[in-house]
This record gives C-alpha cells, sequence and structure tokens, in this order.
C-alpha cells in the first residue's frame, strides 16, 4: 500500500505546485487556504508511505514525481520554454525515480 499512497502523494504535490502562483504571494485568501490544504495533504500522504518505505527513497520518489509534473504542466499549460537541457533534466530525474522504485526494498 506504500507505493500507492506515495505515487497520490506525488500526485498532490504537483497540484499543489500549481496552486502557489493563484495565492499571488499568499494575498488571496482562498487560493492561498487551497494551497495550504494541498500541501497538508501531500506531507500527510508522503508520511503514510514512508511507515514502509525508506525516507530517503519516499522523498526522493515524491520530490521527482512533484518536479516532473511542475515542468510538463509548466509546458503544456503555462507554456513555458521547452528546451533539449529541460527535457534531459526531466528524463534523469524520471530514471532516477524508476530507479528508486526497481531497487527499493519495501517494493
Amino acid at each position: 500500500m506504500s507505493w500507492p499512497l506515495l505515487i497520490a502523494a506525488g500526485l498532490v504535490e504537483v497540484a499543489w505546485s500549481q496552486s502557489i502562483k493563484p495565492t499571488a504571494g499568499f494575498t488571496r485568501p482562498l487560493p492561498t487556504l487551497v494551497c495550504f490544504a494541498l500541501a497538508a495533504v501531500a506531507v500527510y500522504l508522503l508520511s503514510l508511505a514512508m511507515r514502509e518505505l525508506p525516507v530517503g527513497t519516499a522523498y526522493a520518489v515524491f520530490t521527482g514525481m512533484g518536479a516532473v509534473g511542475a515542468v510538463t504542466l509548466g509546458i503544456v499549460v503555462h507554456r513555458d520554454p521547452v528546451t533539449a537541457g529541460r527535457l534531459v533534466a526531466l528524463a534523469l530525474i524520471v530514471g532516477g525515480v524508476v530507479l528508486a522504485r526497481v531497487t527499493s526494498e519495501g517494493s
């Protein structure tokens, strides 16, 4: 059950990353509340996954998913630039996450 929890935590982290900008520097109350709620849910799910997974593996996968999701949504939704360097960086992160998954003792 730890890996599904970790994947859910990563997905919520991606949503959280996208919820920061609408807060306008935490000056808009409702978007700020949504932002804080998403952050709390992401960390809570991560903590549940860490009951069975090593901390390093869980956190690396969590942040890797967040980074890939945030960059991908930035490119697709916000029209952030697509460069060879960014694509290589994303591939390296995905490769690292996959490697962490297949070599984890809690697999």
